[in-house]
């Protein structure tokens, strides 16, 4: 997830005005069958008859303090991700002193309720802790010690949880919009090596779990598309066990939908990578109207079947369930309702579009 605005985070062109008929097909038309023969009554029933896994970002101050989002998420999802709780400031904001007390409730929730986890994320250049920052800006650390942190600091937390992760974003936004690599502490200060050695690291300390790459705009963007892939070759040619690709999917309605998202995740299943949309969301400008939750709903349903339609596709996770606890308000002023529950947790038009969608 991005933690700040952008403006190359708000691209594309306007999206064609939308005609009242599309709020009629996704309120009133049937939802198609399956083989099954019938229509799934939670996304965790259409997990299963997909056999992927559907997933949704975790707040874990809520989920402690609030049984309702507690009951929706384990009736509805078969996979989580922390939203923050195994972000690096979070586990260690003292150095040599983790807090493991979220992460661990997230992780535990899951496995009382029959979920796999997402690990979320090893390295990043947002949200590390200032002792780390402020050290390699004074030049307290320097260039190897800083190596060996980051190789520390990934070895301990895949450790904790092995066995307990099925997939880790080992690297998280490391290419920039215009196609270059993120010029990040990491990069500046460890060269490219960094990412090879971060997944080398995560694979050792668990060489079960599945490693992804992860990044947004990749549904539409030229030129990170072709270096994200390029990137992923070179490291797959060197033996780097990169496993999978990651597509955040933070989509707005008042943007065209990105049409050649589905190719775009052949070509990376075409090296052999898992595919995964990673923190899909879909965000309009308020306030909300029928047409607009007409649209929603038809992006949500557009980018699952993106994803049914590639072989590799394992995983469906929405970034956050209901729009009563969404990052999206927080970000981009003026702009909300993007999850596909409302503030109530009842299901939106986009929550019932998802059950519809069929391979």
């Amino acid at each position: 997830m991005l933690p700040k605005l952008s403006e190359s985070y708000r691209r594309r062109s306007p999206v064609k005005p939308l005609i009242v008929t599309a709020l009629a097909l996704v309120l009133a038309a049937p939802a198609p069958a399956y083989a099954t023969g019938r229509t799934p009554h939670n996304l965790r029933e259409l997990a299963h008859q997909h056999g992927i896994r559907i997933g949704t970002a975790v707040d874990v101050a809520v989920l402690r303090a609030e049984p309702d989002y507690r009951a929706t998420l384990n009736r509805e999802f078969t996979n989580v991700t922390a939203e923050n709780a195994m972000k690096w400031e979070s586990i260690e904001p003292q150095r040599g002193s983790y807090t493991w007390d979220d992460a661990d409730a997230v992780v535990d929730n899951a496995r009382r309720n029959g979920q796999k986890v997402r690990g979320h994320n090893l390295v990043w250049h947002n949200q590390l802790p200032a002792w780390l920052t402020e050290g390699v800006e004074n030049g307290t650390i320097g260039d190897t010690e800083l190596r060996e942190i980051l190789r520390d600091h990934i070895t301990t937390e895949v450790r904790r949880y092995k066995g307990k992760i099925k997939a880790w974003d080992v690297v998280n936004e490391v290419v920039e919009e215009d196609g270059t690599l993120r010029k990040s502490i990491w990069l500046t200060h460890l060269g490219p090596g960094y990412i090879a050695d971060a997944f080398r690291w995560a694979h050792r300390a668990d060489p079960h779990a599945k490693l992804y790459v992860n990044d947004y705009n990749l549904e539409w963007n030229a030129p990170k598309i072709e270096t994200t892939l390029s990137l992923i070759k070179d490291l797959r040619a060197q033996g780097v066990p990169v496993h999978g690709i990651g597509f955040q999917g933070h989509l707005g309605i008042q943007y065209d939908y990105p049409g050649d998202w589905a190719n775009v995740m052949r070509r990376f299943a075409d090296l052999g990578l898992e595919i995964a949309v990673t923190e899909m969301d879909v965000r309009m400008v308020l306030p909300v109207t029928p047409e607009k939750l007409a649209t929603q709903a038809t992006y949500y349903s557009r980018a699952l079947s993106d994803c049914l339609s590639v072989r590799t596709c394992k995983e469906f996770t929405v970034w956050g369930f209901t729009d009563r606890h969404s990052w999206v308000p927080g970000w981009f002023d003026g702009e909300g309702a993007a999850c596909i529950l409302d503030e109530n947790l009842a299901p939106k038009p986009a929550y019932q579009a998802l059950l519809s969608v069929k391979r």
